[in-house]
């Protein structure tokens, strides 16, 4: 029989993706210019990638999770740690060239 641990992440992984998206969601609200600067077809899917990077970051660590599957699967590791990552990347490199 296995140990009931094996589904369950590390604890610091919820906790670091909820540091990182408070933080950015921080910054943000600090400094809009960064995704408000461009252009509507660039700033559409930014907000949208946003939206999902960090919902699902707060998500996890509450203990939430969405009925479907196919949303389950896209909220949950790794894929949303995947769109966190990409979405820090862009807010890092946008701040970085402005």
């Amino acid at each position: 029989m296995q140990p009931r641990d094996v589904d369950r992440p590390l604890p610091r992984v919820p906790l670091v993706s909820m540091l990182v998206a408070a933080g950015l969601a921080l910054w943000l609200l600090l400094r809009p210019e960064l995704l408000s600067g461009l252009a509507m077809p660039l700033r559409l899917p930014l907000i949208g990638l946003g939206v999902w990077a960090l919902g699902s970051a707060f998500m996890q660590p509450l203990g939430l999770e969405v009925r479907r599957p196919w949303l389950r699967r896209v909220t949950m590791p790794p894929l949303s740690l995947a769109a966190l990552a990409l979405f820090t990347l862009v807010v890092v490199l946008r701040a970085w060239w402005s």
